[in-house]
């Protein structure tokens, strides 16, 4: 008789039984007479390490639906995840949130949903009750779980697999001019929209962008499309920079020990109004700080590093706003309707469409940073 393995995390007093059993083969016809129970995942089953698996079938509630994967992307965070620096994709786990599909089944508590309807959705489960979701603070809920994240409080698989069950509260439909590649930037997109519209809005207002990244180049083409002033691009990456320029940058400055001086000097010597920080280490923090004029702010999205070194007294005496920003909060309808509209280039952004089952790699091609890589996107 053969043994297939079951897994078990520890969290506090409690224990959290993974939510598949796998192996390279098929489970037998009698452990598993139903061969539509299972499914082709991508599990990484250790660090630095993902096998391309028939896993089972998510089963739904009567408030879920069972979405058959279209498009999935490959996330920063589960790059993160991939080695285990992140502490929140504790293997075995199926990653993978940034996603669209077509409904392919429905609980029986379920509205205004139909099978075939094609659909993308929220990255955050929230509960929709505590304080936060009730002032419509839904990435601040206090019950929150994340697709794709296995960490000391809850274990959630995620969209890298043929199937996955979502909560019917955090579905959204896709617009007809919206493919499901495109719908992957959504989630990445909702992110740097969030953090747009948590920042102070003054028309023409001058801006610095650090990082030019996915989020980043997102965040520049937020700003182009809401009408702010000069934007300036700051990245190590040349490539990255001339990705930035296309995106809707005015101005864009290789980072090095005179970046500061340079923005300043752009600015007629007083620094941008806004300065948003995509990248989340020290250096760059600093940069943010350094380059904002006085009564500035600097937006927080990056968050590689857990702690960075703050210059408190230049914050302080030149009153300085930081603000943080966290996921997004009901920006996807305002997100598919950019894309629909054309008014954020997506297409340019995604770098790679594969099969789920090159999946591994591409999260090592992504890990060792090889070529100028966006976003890989994994078709199931």
């Amino acid at each position: 008789m053969v043994v297939y393995p079951m897994f078990r995390f520890q969290s506090d007093r409690r224990f959290f039984s993974a939510s598949f059993k796998y192996s390279k083969k098929r489970y037998s016809d009698k452990l598993n007479p139903k061969k539509e129970e299972l499914m082709k995942a991508l599990v990484l089953t250790e660090y630095k390490k993902m096998e391309y698996l028939e896993v089972d079938k998510p089963a739904i509630s009567s408030e879920e639906v069972l979405i058959q994967v279209k498009a999935c992307g490959i996330c920063g965070s589960d790059i993160h995840g991939f080695d285990g620096s992140t502490g929140r994709r504790r293997p075995p786990v199926i990653m993978g949130h940034e996603a669209s599909g077509v409904i392919a089944e429905v609980g029986s508590g379920v509205k205004g949903w139909e099978i075939g309807d094609r659909v993308t959705f929220d990255s955050t489960i929230y509960c929709g009750h505590c304080h936060y979701c009730q002032k419509g603070q839904i990435n601040l809920c206090e019950n929150r779980r994340v697709l794709g994240v296995s960490c000391e409080e809850y274990r959630k698989d995620g969209a890298f697999a043929e199937y996955i069950a979502v909560p019917q509260h955090i579905l959204y439909k896709l617009p007809d001019e919206v493919t499901f590649d495109q719908a992957t930037i959504v989630e990445p997109l909702s992110v740097a929209v969030h953090a747009v519209s948590l920042s102070p809005r003054t028309i023409n207002a001058s801006v610095a962008v650090i990082g030019a990244g996915m989020i980043g180049l997102l965040v520049i083409q937020t700003l182009r499309a809401t009408g702010y002033g000069n934007i300036i691009a700051i990245d190590k990456d040349e490539s990255r920079l001339e990705m930035a320029k296309k995106m809707g940058a005015d101005t864009v400055i290789f980072s090095d020990e005179t970046t500061v001086e340079t923005v300043k000097k752009i600015t007629g010597g007083e620094g941008v109004d806004l300065a948003f920080e995509a990248v989340g280490a020290n250096s760059s923090f600093n940069s943010a700080v350094q380059c904002v004029r006085k009564g500035g702010t600097v937006t927080l999205i990056g968050n590689v590093a857990p702690k960075v070194e703050m210059p408190l007294q230049h914050i302080v005496t030149r009153q300085i706003r930081l603000q943080g920003s966290c996921a997004s909060s009901g920006e996807y309808p305002a997100c598919l309707d950019m894309i629909a509209r054309k008014m954020v280039d997506v297409d340019s952004i995604i770098s790679a469409v594969a099969p789920l089952s090159q999946g591994f790699d591409w999260f090592s091609k992504l890990y060792r940073q090889e070529g100028n890589t966006l976003k890989v996107v994994l078709n199931p």
